[in-house]
């Protein structure tokens, strides 16, 4: 018999607890591979609001935790569009709101001036021609699918009324679930008169990588409370992405562990279920080499196919999730080799991490003592 056939005889002795350990590594590897594709898309959804906008700097107040939450008087605008190498700026101010008579709760809006160039990006399909005199705001697309929404329809924002101005598409997820508004509308809204959470900046294209450092520090000298972060840096510094990269790999850790517990069962029963079993393999020749080799690839063998399976349902799991209306509107979860080559990983490090003892255990046996249990 093969070396395979026998680690495939050996894990079919007991079809149910092979089965049952199969299913828990599966539902370990799944979960981790499903939220690490939640993740890596909310840092792309996140990374793509700026990568669309051409946006090379964002600037926020120098010291603050939560840079999402920063906030600053709307006059430094004008400062960083007088600062070398600046080519174009724009304060924004995030909040989020509700559409309470639609029971759409929790939207991110953002407050932008509508004649400057980062509204312009914004892809308008639907317009309306009609000035209520109440605010106006810009529902992306996928708001506008889950609330029913029309250009030209009514709505109430804190009981305030307002009309669907437009609805706009982007190549961001997370900008195609959010609210635009006129900036001086949403600082009025929220009590924010004359704030704004960051601001946008594209350099001027004459200036490589290499020279966008004098750029930042130009505007970080114009104001010590101004602090100038390249997009990607800004991206992978907020909170919320270092949150969610480390719930991923909290997660993945836990998975790790549970995993090669659940392995360290199975194959240590296994091995003593089998003594005199590899009694007569050593007695017919085997060394102690092949002898851990078996039960190190049987563990291998029980992981790459649960990792499989697990991959399989992490997946699935993330389509559904990106065909939510609600979910999907807000991000796009990452479906890509990564995420299959982490599982993977994890898989293979079940595998020969849970097995490391019961192979040194089986190798160890010496063949009379081993016989002796036929």
């Amino acid at each position: 018999m093969t070396l395979l056939g026998l680690v495939a005889k050996n894990l079919m002795r007991r079809p149910f607890r092979t089965i049952m350990t199969m299913l828990a590594l599966a539902t370990a590897i799944g979960s981790v591979m499903a939220l690490s594709g939640v993740a890596g898309g909310f840092t792309d959804s996140f990374r793509d609001v700026y990568q669309s906008h051409r946006v090379d700097l964002v600037v926020t107040r120098d010291g603050s935790a939560d840079r999402l939450s920063s906030s600053l008087p709307d006059r430094y605008v004008q400062t960083v569009k007088e600062c070398a190498g600046v080519d174009r700026a724009a304060g924004v101010l995030l909040e989020t709101l509700s559409l309470e008579q639609q029971q759409v709760f929790g939207i991110p809006s953002m407050g932008m001036p509508l004649d400057s160039w980062l509204f312009a990006d914004y892809e308008l399909v639907e317009q309306s021609s009609s000035d209520s005199g109440a605010a106006r705001i810009y529902l992306g697309q996928n708001v506008a699918q889950r609330t029913g929404l029309s250009a030209g329809d009514p709505v109430e924002i804190f009981e305030e009324p307002a009309f669907v101005a437009g609805i706009y598409t982007t190549a961001s997820v997370w900008e195609n679930g959010s609210i635009i508004l006129p900036l001086e509308t949403l600082q009025l809204l929220t009590g924010r008169e004359g704030q704004i959470t960051y601001i946008n900046v594209a350099v001027d294209e004459s200036i490589d990588q290499d020279q966008i450092r004098d750029v930042t520090e130009a505007i970080e000298s114009a104001d010590p409370k101004l602090l100038a972060l390249p997009t990607e840096t800004f991206v992978q510094s907020d909170t919320r992405m270092q949150l969610a990269g480390g719930m991923a790999w909290m997660t993945s850790v836990i998975a790790l562990v549970v995993g090669v517990i659940g392995t360290l069962n199975t194959m240590m029963t296994s091995v003593m279920e089998r003594t005199g079993e590899i009694g007569i393999l050593r007695a017919v020749g085997w060394t102690v080499r092949q002898v851990a080799s078996l039960i190190l690839l049987e563990s291998v063998v029980l992981s790459v196919i649960a990792t499989v399976i697990g991959g399989i349902g992490g997946t699935l799991l993330l389509m559904l999730l990106a065909a939510n209306d609600a979910a999907g509107g807000m991000l796009q979860p990452r479906l890509d080799l990564s995420l299959w080559i982490r599982g993977l990983g994890i898989g293979l490090g079940i595998g020969l991490i849970g097995a490391a003892l019961p192979s040194y255990r089986a190798s160890r046996m010496h063949p009379t003592l081993a016989l002796r249990q036929l």
